[in-house]
């Protein structure tokens, strides 16, 4: 549990990286090509690159570390669940994070919505939309996948949390992606 935990919480991390800060790092620390190789793939000098590389690894070291107890990540979910559902403001600011950030997979370049408040507005009004919410496990964290009235999967929703609250979520909603993620098929009429 601990290795999905990281995994997902190294995705984040990249995810934040500029395309040239990821390239560097992935290419040199990942696959251990020289700077000199980096740098014509990239378009920069050789130096250029291992800055890059030095950032993107001081960024990485530096990220927080998710909560590992499952048990206790579940809880959060669930309370933040509860409350978008019932349009309760105050309890949604308890159980994030002051600095959450909300991504969505349609929009990857996007740095998200950020902080609690404005997280919490986007996640009543969501909430106002979503018949059910079925609690799942996305790479052994705990997520959500949200259902439409007429019965088809919305989103899913991945929680990483730490300091014992929600520090952010990823909403997939591509239906390409959700289908895929569920191995969703509609019943055959």
């Amino acid at each position: 549990m601990l290795a999905d935990c990281v995994g997902l919480a190294l995705l984040v991390v990249l995810d934040t990286l500029t395309p040239a800060e990821r390239l560097a790092f992935v290419l040199h620390d990942l696959f251990a090509l020289p700077f000199d190789e980096i740098a014509l793939i990239i378009g920069r000098s050789s130096e250029a690159a291992r800055q890059l590389a030095s950032r993107a690894r001081r960024r990485v070291q530096g990220a927080e570390r998710p909560e590992t107890d499952l048990g206790r990540q579940r809880e959060l979910v669930d309370a933040f669940v509860a409350a978008a559902r019932g349009g309760d403001f105050d309890a949604l600011i308890r159980v994030l994070d002051p600095e959450v950030v909300l991504r969505a997979d349609r929009d990857p370049a996007s740095r998200g919505i950020q902080g609690s408040v404005a997280v919490a507005e986007q996640a009543v009004g969501f909430a106002r939309l979503v018949q059910r919410t079925q609690s799942v496990i996305i790479n052994g964290a705990p997520g959500i996948v949200s259902w439409l009235p007429n019965g088809k999967p919305m989103a899913i929703l991945a929680f990483i949390v730490a300091r014992d609250r929600i520090a952010e979520i990823y909403v997939i909603s591509s239906p390409e992606r959700v289908e895929q993620l569920l191995d969703y098929r509609p019943p055959s009429r």
